[in-house]
């Protein structure tokens, strides 16, 4: 799937796999025989439902889980909206390579094969507040390059990012994409004090004022990242893969976020890993009407909170096809 046009993202719903209906049923359908109360696993029942359906299978696996951290740079941290150095990224990069991070620990832990994909780290996006971050080529560029990424073997495709000052991007773009007051969608990302907190706002306000009238993939050109865009790109080939997305947090969903408002069916194969300690991304979850899988008061950011998803994931699925049913076990049903 290669897209030409920021503007063919909208039309996409229709030419992309659904959910399968049958293997959903089926999957309902053995919830309902094994040997427990009905419902009584809760969520764990939903999400080896949700699984069977993308997978088009009653009894779905996970063989290969794939998670991809996409790190890019930010102009608008001239505005001095974080505490930290644009050389960060290209560090930290260099500790995920290096097995270092949380999310290389919590990969390791829930069985997920790590990769990480630096976007131009050398060349950071413009400065939102002077003119728009990308242009529509460097956006699709970046969308492709998030889709080059997705392995179309693996069984779910874990996303994270990394990007000093992208925690306002994210603020920016939820804003333009789902109104309110600014403030309301701004935390303090890996640090930022009150003053800092404060020129992040400016810094969004002014960008919001300056890019005006936009649509859902203008919204991620003017204000996103290349990580953003990378992220965006990864979701539709997973999606063109029958491949279910568990996102990470506030700066993962907040990019996603525009292919839901450019179709909210966009995002219909994708999960929430955890609800961030961030205060922008609840409001942001309840704007998609999604629930995160955990509540771990996590901000950290790197896929790590859909990385500690995969274990919920996993353990659902081992009880959907291990239990057995009231027949096999010789249990009476009510």
């Amino acid at each position: 799937m290669k897209l030409t046009a920021l503007a063919d993202v909208a039309g996409l719903a229709k030419t992309l796999p659904q959910a399968d209906q049958a293997a959903l049923e089926a999957a309902r359908a053995r919830q309902n025989s094994l040997t427990k109360p009905p419902g009584s696993l809760g969520r764990l029942e939903d999400l080896a439902c949700f699984m069977a359906s993308w997978r088009g299978v009653d009894r779905p696996t996970i063989s290969r889980a794939q998670a991809v951290v996409f790190a890019g740079n930010h102009g608008i941290c001239a505005q001095g909206v974080n505490p930290y150095p644009q050389a960060v990224t290209a560090q930290m990069v260099l500790n995920f390579q290096h097995g270092g991070a949380a999310i290389n620990q919590l990969c390791r832990a829930n069985g997920a094969d790590l990769s990480v994909i630096a976007l131009e780290l050398d060349r950071p996006t413009a400065d939102f507040t002077e003119g728009p971050a990308m242009t529509e080529a460097e956006t699709l560029a970046a969308m492709q390059e998030g889709a080059a990424a997705v392995d179309l073997t693996a069984d779910v495709l874990i996303l994270g990012e990394m990007g000093i000052g992208n925690s306002t991007i994210a603020a920016a773009m939820a804003a333009a994409l789902f109104g309110g007051e600014v403030a309301a969608w701004v935390g303090a990302g890996t640090g930022s004090d009150s003053d800092g907190m404060k020129r992040k706002i400016a810094a969004i306000e002014k960008g919001l004022a300056r890019h005006t009238d936009l649509d859902a993939m203008g919204v991620l050109a003017a204000l996103g990242g290349r990580e953003q865009a990378a992220i965006c790109g990864a979701v539709l080939a997973a999606r063109a893969a029958r491949i279910p997305v568990i996102l990470d947090g506030f700066i993962c969903t907040a990019a996603a976020s525009a292919l839901y408002s450019a179709d909210k069916a966009l995002l219909d194969h994708c999960l929430v890993g955890h609800c961030s300690a961030e205060p922008g991304h609840r409001k942001l979850l309840a704007a998609l009407d999604k629930r995160a899988v955990l509540e771990f008061d996590m901000r950290l950011g790197e896929g790590s909170g859909a990385a500690l998803a995969l274990g919920i994931l996993r353990a659902a699925l081992e009880c959907h096809n291990g239990m057995a049913t009231f027949g096999e076990a010789g249990v009476s049903e009510a």
